[in-house]
């Protein structure tokens, strides 16, 4: 397996991990908790995107920000 790959994942597993025991610490329900570390990574996975799009100069015309 790329070594690329299998940085991405370990990195999705710890990020998953993090979001529950917060929102586990903040909540005291798994269920919340596991909503919780499901639901912001998809979130984060769009708004990742459209932030991507900004700076490339897909938003604004072809234009870079601060240009």
């Amino acid at each position: 397996m790329p070594t690329d790959l299998i940085k991405t994942l370990t990195y999705l597993a710890l990020h998953l991990m993090i979001g529950f025991t917060v929102a586990y610490l903040l909540t005291g329900s798994v269920a919340i908790a596991g909503g919780i570390a499901l639901i912001e990574p998809a979130v984060n996975a769009v708004a990742f995107f459209f932030h991507e799009k900004a700076w490339n100069g897909g938003l604004f015309g072809g234009r870079a920000l601060g240009a």
